[in-house]
């Protein structure tokens, strides 16, 4: 299936009627990019979006896998998160930003990739199996997903998510919407 603008105007649409994460993901959306930047967030901030992430995919992991992972960053001291999540919302490059965030326990490059997310909107993806294999039946990534993907195979989902967004004139959280609903098509 090709993505076109009238699609994935369509499915971000959808996204937003039926999601049940969609009014919490917005308001993040909204809200914590700010905070994040300016380190005017609280453990609980910090800690929503591990949870965002893993709860989202509801039945990728049992229960006990996915507490022990948010229980994992859980352990991390509340000022080296807060200067981790400053440190990347400033970072330089994506490098940077991923090599701060990974140093927390309980934090790989997808869970990074979501503090990218609600860090900047407009500029980093969450990834995750379901944007990944969207992508792939859409013809847009040709390998399937890596599970966990690293550090080179985050950039390249980002960028083509950049090129789709450009070429499909629809900003990234648009895009995440409709590649979330697709996989579920």
């Amino acid at each position: 299936m090709e993505l076109t603008p009238a699609l994935v105007e369509r499915l971000a649409a959808e996204y937003e009627r039926e999601a049940p994460f969609h009014t919490v993901e917005q308001e993040s959306i909204e809200t914590l990019p700010a905070a994040f930047e300016s380190g005017e967030f609280g453990r609980r901030d910090a800690s929503w979006v591990v949870e965002w992430y893993y709860r989202r995919e509801m039945g990728a992991l049992s229960n006990r896998e996915r507490r022990e992972r948010e229980d994992a960053f859980e352990g991390n001291d509340r000022r080296e998160i807060k200067r981790a999540i400053v440190d990347a919302a400033t970072a330089d490059s994506l490098d940077d930003a991923l090599d701060r965030l990974t140093q927390l326990d309980g934090i790989d490059v997808p869970v990074a990739s979501a503090f990218l997310f609600f860090i900047d909107p407009e500029r980093y993806l969450v990834v995750g199996e379901r944007e990944w294999n969207a992508l792939s039946d859409a013809g847009e990534l040709h390998d399937p997903y890596p599970n966990p993907p690293t550090r080179a195979e985050y950039e390249r989902y980002l960028n083509t998510c950049r090129s789709i967004a450009e070429r499909l004139d629809c900003d990234l959280p648009t895009l995440y919407r409709a590649l979330r609903q697709l996989s579920q098509e």
